[in-house]
């Protein structure tokens, strides 16, 4: 009888130790996915926000320099 006792404790330890483990590492995956989520939209939203910029540039510095009159210096 004490030998089964044993050998369900270890067995419920071993699971318990199991679940843990299993959410450990999908609390950790999430973390990750989120970080990386998080890094992809900010990368993006900084890419756009630069393309913004170069698009008011060009269209404040590009129209007089490319379309200026031909006669005019």
């Amino acid at each position: 009888m004490v030998e089964f006792v044993v050998v369900v404790v270890v067995v419920v330890a071993s699971l318990a130790v199991v679940i843990v483990v299993i959410v450990v590492a999908v609390v950790v995956v999430f973390v990750v996915v989120i970080e990386v989520v998080t890094v992809v939209v900010v990368v993006v939203v900084i890419v756009e926000f630069l393309l913004v910029v170069v698009a008011q540039v060009v269209v404040v510095f590009g129209r007089p320099l490319f379309l200026r009159p031909s006669g005019f210096h």
